[in-house]
């Protein structure tokens, strides 16, 4: 367990945002999950900062965006996460994750994650061509094997409003509820 989720501090949650036409709608998630007592960081990948207005979710959050690693001797600038929800994640984190690379921070944090035993949900935000390649879908199984929740959200269609409208942001926090509860 982590200090924050011992301690009477709110638990911290980490939201690992991918560069996709929805992720600055993320903002959702995080107000859902300070509705339910939570602090909120974002890790965003490199390309996904551009998604993002930086300064609204940094007003929101607290807390600085994070994209890239600390220098050495740099402080933290997060807490340690109680949990991390991916929203929403792209095909290449989703498939570079399940493979085990790490040449990001917010996949280097994933990476880390299922050794940490930190719990993760996942809710992949790709278009149908992509979700049908098999290397996705040995993806999504490996993660599901290291106890990665993954959310229900179905493959959109290119170019035709992307799902956007049906992409639940709260269900990162529905399938998080019974691990952190299980950890109390």
């Amino acid at each position: 367990m982590t200090e924050s989720s011992t301690s009477s501090k709110k638990p911290f949650l980490y939201v690992v945002v991918c560069a996709s036409g929805i992720a600055g709608d993320c903002g959702k998630l995080i107000t859902a999950a300070q509705e339910r007592n939570w602090d909120i960081g974002v890790i965003a990948t490199p390309q996904g900062l551009g998604f993002l207005d930086a300064k609204a979710i940094e007003a929101q959050t607290g807390y600085p965006i994070r994209s890239a690693w600390r220098t050495p001797g740099e402080t933290r600038p997060l807490p340690p996460a109680d949990a991390i929800a991916v929203a929403p994640a792209t095909f290449n984190t989703v498939n570079k994750w399940a493979g085990g690379i790490s040449d990001t921070l917010a996949l280097g944090i994933l990476c880390e994650a299922y050794g940490m035993g930190i719990p993760t949900a996942v809710l992949p935000y790709v278009n149908v061509g992509l979700a049908t390649h098999p290397a996705y879908r040995q993806s999504l199984q490996r993660l599901r094997e290291m106890g990665v929740l993954i959310g229900s959200n179905e493959p959109h269609r290119r170019m035709l409003g992307g799902g956007a409208n049906q992409f639940r942001w709260e269900e990162a926090l529905e399938l998080l509820a019974p691990a952190l509860s299980a950890r109390r």
